[in-house]
């Protein structure tokens, strides 16, 4: 297995809140992530208001600041190329929501050599871009018109624009292609399902008669009294389901790139949209259901889904034959990171898919 590369990014102080220093271990970061949410008016994240006929500002090899129209403002958000192909580009979305890029950075060593362009991006409200501390733009309407202010930035088009989505970018992927679909030349679809309450019925039915009984239990009365930002909450979803079902190692032998990740993930974001934990979601996209609109979506379509992941592998292969040109990549041991925990397989068949519709 080969080991990701370290990126030089764009920090700033004032976007280090001071708490999230304390969270460098993956079960402290987890732990901490609620209370993170409650102390949040201690350290308000940083909002900016460029001119808003700005232009995208490289800020250092391959890293592009883009600024995004909204109805809040103008807001910059952060790009950074890597690899160079006249045909094959591709424009990452993380998960989350309000994750950053850092754990898709995995991808960069095998997309560039293979001849792919890629491109990490943070999406608005994530640690590298901004931060603009206004519950209105957490909508999906409004994240899919980011990606196409970001797409015609970068000069991506139907002829070479390949979008990927991983979890949370899956949805928003899903979104884009059925706005925006005439833009695509490929979509790749990464451990999400069509609709979340069919990932709660899963995660109901399947995943949680998994997990020990008395740490359920405990899990649910945390839960039910909101004590989200005791320790013991997250300490038990660790043990009990993230090493199971979102990456499968112990925590402390997480990757750099994951345990980055947690570490700068905006809690007012991620709990708004998905809820406090990744046993379920409860929070603005309970509702979201896409299942019968897929057979919208004409672009070249890959669904890759794992035996271990949060979501419904079964499901997923479903997704991929109910799209007009739909294929599935199936990682038999991995889990919601199957980049990491059945890597080859993974990028194998991402390589494999992305070379294949340019051969068209």
């Amino acid at each position: 297995m080969k080991t990701s590369l370290k990126f030089q990014l764009l920090r700033t102080s004032e976007k280090e809140n001071p708490m999230q220093r304390a969270f460098m271990t993956v079960p402290g970061i987890l732990a901490g992530l609620l209370f993170l949410a409650a102390c949040s008016q201690d350290a308000p994240p940083p909002t900016v208001d460029s001119p808003s006929a700005a232009p995208a500002t490289v800020v250092e090899d391959g890293v592009r600041m883009i600024p995004i129209q909204t109805p809040k403002g103008t807001f910059q958000v952060w790009t950074k190329k890597i690899g160079d192909s006249p045909r094959m580009k591709v424009l990452l979305l993380h998960g989350g929501p309000g994750a950053t890029h850092e754990y898709l950075e995995a991808l960069a060593e095998y997309l560039p050599a293979a001849g792919i362009e890629m491109y990490l991006y943070d999406q608005l409200g994530s640690f590298f871009s901004d931060q603009p501390d206004d519950p209105d733009l957490w909508e999906i309407p409004r994240f899919v018109d980011e990606v196409e202010q970001v797409r015609q930035a970068l000069g991506l088009g139907p002829d070479d624009f390949y979008l990927y989505g991983q979890s949370w970018g899956g949805i928003l992927a899903m979104e884009y292609a059925l706005a925006h679909g005439d833009q695509l030349k490929g979509l790749i679809i990464s451990n999400m399902m069509a609709a979340i309450p069919l990932y709660n019925e899963y995660a109901e039915e399947v995943l949680m008669p998994q997990i020990d009984p008395d740490a359920l239990a405990e899990i649910k009365a945390l839960e039910a009294a909101e004590d989200y930002d005791n320790p013991r909450y997250m300490e038990l979803l660790m043990e009990h389901h993230y090493v199971h079902h979102i990456l499968r190692r112990p925590a402390d032998q997480w990757p750099d790139e994951v345990n980055r990740a947690f570490e700068h993930i905006n809690p007012q974001v991620y709990v708004l949209m998905q809820g406090p934990s990744e046993l379920g979601a409860s929070g603005r996209l309970l509702e979201w259901d896409r299942t019968a609109d897929l057979s919208r979506i004409e672009t070249p379509t890959l669904v890759i889904g794992a035996r271990h992941d949060t979501m419904d592998p079964k499901h997923m292969e479903w997704m991929a034959n109910e799209l007009p040109d739909g294929k599935y990549l199936y990682c038999p041991v991995g889990s919601h990171m199957a980049m990491y925990d059945d890597q080859e397989i993974y990028m194998d068949g991402l390589i494999r898919f992305i070379r294949e519709v340019d051969g068209r």
